[in-house]
C-alpha cells in the first residue's frame, strides 16, 4: 500500500490551517529544499551613540586606574618574591635541623659506647678487695652507725658532728 495523502482544512484562531496526514511506514521527501539564511558577518547592526560612547570610555584608562593597577602588580610581586625566600628558608633550616639530628644521634651512640666501656672496665670485686687488703679499709661497725631523721630533704651535707640524738635543727621557714 502505497502512501496516502489527506489534507484537510480546519479554522483555528481565524486563520486557515492545512495538515498533511501520511499512511505507511515512509514519508515522502518534500519536493524543495528550504532556503537557509546565512547571517553575514560582515554586516553590522546599527549600534545607538550610548553604546558607542559606553564603549570608548570603557576602553580608555586613566592615569588613577593605571596608578592602582601598576601599585597591585608590584604589591603581588614583593609577595611572592618574599613568600619564595621564606621557602627557600624553612627548606635551608629543615635540612640543617637533619643535620644536626644526625650528629646528635652519632654523639649519643658513641657516648653509650664509651660509657659502657668504662662501666665494663669497673671491677666492684675488685675495687673492695685492693681497698680491703691494701689500703687497710674495713666495713662500719653497728656503734659507728648513727641514724637521724631529716626534716627538708633526702640527703644530708655534714659540715659539722651529728647531734648524739640524732635530730637535726629544723628551720621556722619549712615547718609542715
Amino acid at each position: 500500500m502505497a502512501a496516502k495523502r489527506a489534507q484537510a482544512g480546519r479554522r483555528r484562531n481565524g486563520r486557515m490551517q492545512s495538515s498533511m496526514y501520511v499512511y505507511g511506514n515512509v514519508a515522502a521527501k518534500p519536493s524543495y529544499e528550504p532556503v537557509r539564511r546565512e547571517d553575514n558577518p560582515n554586516v553590522r547592526k546599527g549600534t545607538s551613540s550610548q553604546v558607542k560612547r559606553n564603549r570608548r570610555q570603557a576602553l580608555r584608562m586613566n592615569p588613577g586606574y593605571v596608578m592602582f593597577l601598576t601599585f597591585a602588580a608590584m604589591l603581588a610581586l614583593i609577595i611572592c618574591v618574599n613568600y619564595v625566600k621564606l621557602q627557600s628558608r624553612i627548606t635551608r633550616r629543615s635540612e640543617n635541623i637533619t643535620a644536626l639530628q644526625a650528629e646528635l644521634a652519632d654523639l649519643k651512640e658513641e657516648n653509650n659506647t664509651r660509657y659502657n666501656f668504662v662501666m665494663d672496665a669497673v671491677n666492684l670485686d675488685e675495687i673492695r678487695t685492693k681497698a680491703q687488703n691494701e689500703l687497710g679499709m674495713v666495713y662500719a661497725s653497728e656503734d659507728q652507725i648513727v641514724e637521724y631523721t631529716s626534716p627538708l630533704a633526702d640527703y644530708v651535707k655534714q659540715y659539722e658532728d651529728i647531734p648524739e640524738d640524732g635530730v637535726l635543727a629544723q628551720s621556722d621557714k619549712h615547718d609542715d
